[in-house]
């Protein structure tokens, strides 16, 4: 599945607890480094701690979008409930405007419940949120290419809705999440790319699997979507500086972004982490959306551009 496809690499920007200076440095670094993406999460409270200040996705993006030149943006994912999906299609399309048709579409459930209380925004049960995810989707879909839409969902309903500009590409749509029955069924009806979230990295191959499954069950070519894996990346210029970055690492993220990052994830020397990568695109992961392990998180950008990138560009 997708081996045909080229190695692409995306970097999480800084947006919590951080200054728009730092977000700035690191998107302008990470563009100039010529890495294909950059991420944020779409969260309206700070996670794991409410109390945490975090930047609005889409705004952080819009603004990145102004400055850089080169990376396409996203978010690691946007919920259905925290706006009406015709505002969401706005939003969309404004970036991609901004950025010059740079603009991806990062969609999931939604997990954090204290973030939807607090902010009035509804939060029902898993399944009905996995309803309004597909549903936000076919709005989307329909506001980014149709004169005038109407739709009548169980959650959404729009009347037809105006949406222009158009953006100015077809916005990719990136499905988020690892349930292998809803989730998977709704990213091979609608999905441009699916993505492994960090937490099922050890089960990658079993979620592809999966994957494949839902595509069969509806005649969908599996090889028509990218797979992508959210993932920790730490990366040292020799051993000794990789393991203790390493053990660091698993303390300060613990199972969720953590989970297995020893024997599955990818970490180490730049050679090993070749590896690691490799292993996984074996499997047919060709998208690596990456937060590096770092206060800074230039400085392994750094070293992964000028080490592990070369390995994976045409012509190299």
């Amino acid at each position: 599945m997708g081996r045909s496809r080229p190695v692409r690499f995306g970097v999480t920007l800084p947006q919590i607890k951080r200054s728009w200076e730092e977000v700035r440095t690191s998107a302008l670094e990470f563009d100039a480094l010529r890495f294909d993406s950059v991420w944020v999460c779409d969260h309206l409270y700070g996670v794991p701690n409410p109390t945490l200040p975090i930047f609005e996705a889409w705004t952080e993006l819009a603004a990145v979008a102004a400055v850089t030149e080169h990376v396409e943006l996203g978010t690691l994912v946007t919920p259905p409930f925290f706006r009406n999906p015709a505002l969401l299609a706005k939003q969309v399309a404004t970036l991609d405007h901004i950025s010059g048709g740079r603009a991806i579409v990062g969609l999931g459930a939604g997990w954090f419940q204290p973030e939807f209380e607090g902010t009035g925004s509804r939060f029902p049960a898993l399944g009905e949120r996995m309803r309004a995810l597909e549903e936000t989707a076919l709005i989307l879909k329909g506001a980014f290419t149709e004169e005038r839409m109407s739709f009548d969902g169980e959650h959404f309903q729009v009347r037809d809705l105006i949406s222009e500009p158009k953006p100015l590409r077809m916005p990719p749509i990136l499905i988020g999440g690892g349930g292998e029955r809803v989730l998977m069924g709704i990213a091979a009806r609608v999905a441009d790319i699916w993505n492994n979230l960090a937490i099922f990295q050890p089960q990658l191959a079993t979620k592809i699997e999966a994957l494949r499954r839902r595509c069969d069950e509806i005649g969908r070519d599996p090889d028509s979507i990218e797979i992508s894996q959210q993932c920790v990346v730490v990366i040292g210029s020799d051993e000794v500086a990789a393991k203790s970055a390493l053990e660091k690492a698993q303390r300060i993220y613990g199972g969720h972004m953590g989970a297995g990052l020893e024997e599955h994830g990818i970490w180490g020397t730049p050679d090993r982490v070749i590896e690691c990568i490799e292993r996984h695109r074996k499997l047919g992961c060709t998208t690596f959306l990456i937060e590096f392990f770092g206060r800074d998180t230039r400085e392994p950008a750094r070293l992964f551009a000028e080490k592990v990138l070369p390995a994976f560009r045409s012509g190299s």
